[in-house]
């Protein structure tokens, strides 16, 4: 039993000095089994739109990783992929990071202006873009489409770049309580860092087909998706097109998955759909959810009607998933599990940094010498490395049992969370404010039913100009991407704010959308 709030078992495995995380993820992979299927892209009917082997894929990831060289990418310049959801998408990040370049992924869902303000934060040297992903005309910024990715994969392989693993490899987006996102800059170490995840939350291993129903390009897409079933041997499965609840059973059985990976949105889905899951899910050995918080009677249903078990896991852009639940850690419900072996995890007071006592809420923090810690953020195109000191906090609220065991008690900031993405309110509220028909707005999470919660929107009418909630969505649709737009609106005759004019946000939770012009 633990004394205080501080879980620490042991550190995590030495990190090799010299290390590429691309070289990490196919490297071995290539080598052992090069004939083994390393990735199926699976349409909406069941079948293997494509089909990659892990020879195939790693000499399309070299080969690009030879023509980025070659129009001038060099170690270090950041590479804005702009993709739609393919295999161009990991063939394109892995043969950035295996050059030593950086890579920066971004939503295809991201609008005109939401691109324009990344690449003001970002700086990118270089993007690549395809489809009806174009960056705006007026960036000065050169572009490569996914012709050139086609035509680089006729060159020659290169060797994987001699990186440092404190080398930077690749650089996420977040939203903060300023409003803007902000880069996150991981290193190549990240990658070996996801180790710790293999058996503390998966159980992962070379023989299992991992079925995630995010897209490419989305961080827990490519870590849980990707990087970790490549990097053991094992084969993962992408369906791109996303669809209807009834997909991911019909794609589990055709594909004989043994792990399936998505958000708690699609487990409530797939238990509303017709007809019994559980013959769909025969192969399955496991379930995981992450994103966002998983609802106790949501994880009760879905074991009870399947009888898979089902490992949540909490983490943030900074450092992935670090906390969970998984075949040597059974859940406890009330919990998201413990941290993973080799984590140094803690519950700290908010003056001091001090671990608290067991059962004591306080500031969820991170040790600064973990291996899957980013190295900074990245605004206006300058690296702000990490403060000095022990911990990293995470910006979570938690408690800690005597067991390890974590008891997530939401963020210590505003941030919201929807669809498994980190949404500032500051941003949405901005966008709203440009409506000629919004005097004054504000936006939280509201549990519209048990366990479900969504963005809303509070709005004050102008007097002079009618508002209607149907163009205030078109409005916001135009301006943000869509995870980030309310699902409904209430209108109010003023917020409510703290005498210093801050709006209170849970009170407009507390509020919910009982008026008529709530749009569900």
């Amino acid at each position: 039993m633990l004394s205080q709030s501080l879980f620490d078992i042991g550190p995590p495995p030495p990190v090799p000095a010299r290390f590429n995380m691309a070289a990490h993820t196919l490297a071995e992979g290539a080598r052992a089994h090069p004939e083994k299927t390393a990735l199926i892209v699976a349409d909406a009917a069941g079948t293997a739109r494509e089909s990659w082997r892990y020879g195939a894929l790693t000499e399309a990831v070299l080969a690009t990783a030879t023509g980025l060289r070659q129009v001038g990418v060099g170690r270090g310049d950041r590479v804005l992929l702009r993709l739609p959801n393919s295999s161009d998408f990991p063939v394109a990040f892995f043969g950035t990071v295996a050059l030593g370049a950086v890579a920066v992924p971004t939503s295809p869902m991201l609008t005109e202006r939401e691109v324009r303000e990344l690449v003001l934060e970002v700086a990118p040297d270089i993007a690549i873009a395809g489809g009806d992903l174009a960056l705006p005309a007026d960036l000065d910024l050169p572009v490569l489409g996914t012709e050139d990715l086609a035509a680089f994969r006729a060159k020659p392989p290169t060797d994987w770049a001699d990186t440092a693993a404190d080398d930077p490899a690749f650089l996420v987006m977040t939203s903060g309580t300023g409003g803007r996102a902000k880069g996150v800059l991981h290193a190549h170490r990240a990658a070996w860092a996801r180790r710790m995840m293999w058996w503390g939350w998966y159980g992962l291993g070379p023989d299992d087909r991992v079925l995630h129903s995010g897209a490419f390009n989305w961080t827990y897409t490519l870590g849980a998706g990707l990087t970790d079933p490549w990097a053991i041997g094992a084969t993962a499965i992408i369906a791109p097109e996303g669809g209807a609840a009834d997909l991911w059973p019909r794609l589990v059985s055709a594909f004989g998955a043994t792990l399936f990976a998505s958000v708690p949105g699609i487990y409530r889905q797939m238990l509303r759909a017709e007809g019994p899951l559980r013959p769909h899910l025969a192969s399955l050995r496991a379930a995981l959810s992450a994103g966002e918080k998983l609802a106790d009677d949501l994880h009760a249903r879905w074991e009870s009607e399947t009888g898979v078990p089902l490992f949540e896991a909490l983490g943030m852009s900074e450092i992935s998933t670090y906390i969970s639940a998984g075949p040597e850690t059974p859940t406890r419900p009330g919990t998201v599990g413990r941290p993973q072996p080799g984590r140094r995890v803690a519950i700290v007071d908010d003056a001091e940094g001090k671990p608290l006592p067991i059962g004591t809420p306080g500031h969820l923090a991170v040790a600064t010498s973990d291996p899957g810690l980013f190295l900074g953020y990245v605004q206006k195109g300058a690296l702000t490395p990490l403060s000095p000191g022990p911990w990293f906090l995470t910006g979570d609220r938690a408690a800690m049992d005597g067991d390890g065991y974590v008891t997530y008690h939401g963020r210590a900031d505003d941030v919201m969370t929807a669809q498994g993405y980190r949404v500032s309110p500051l941003e949405v509220e901005r966008v709203l404010a440009l409506h000629p028909a919004v005097s004054d707005a504000a936006v939280a999470e509201v549990e519209v039913r048990p366990g479900v919660r969504i963005i809303a929107g509070f709005v004050v009418e102008d007097p002079a100009t009618p508002l209607d909630h149907d163009a205030l969505s078109q409005h916001c649709a135009q301006h943000l991407a869509r995870y980030k737009c309310p699902k409904a609106f209430r209108t109010l005759a003023a917020l409510p704010r703290t005498a210093n004019g801050k709006v209170i946000r849970r009170a407009l939770a507390d509020l919910g959308l009982s008026d008529a012009g709530e749009k569900l």
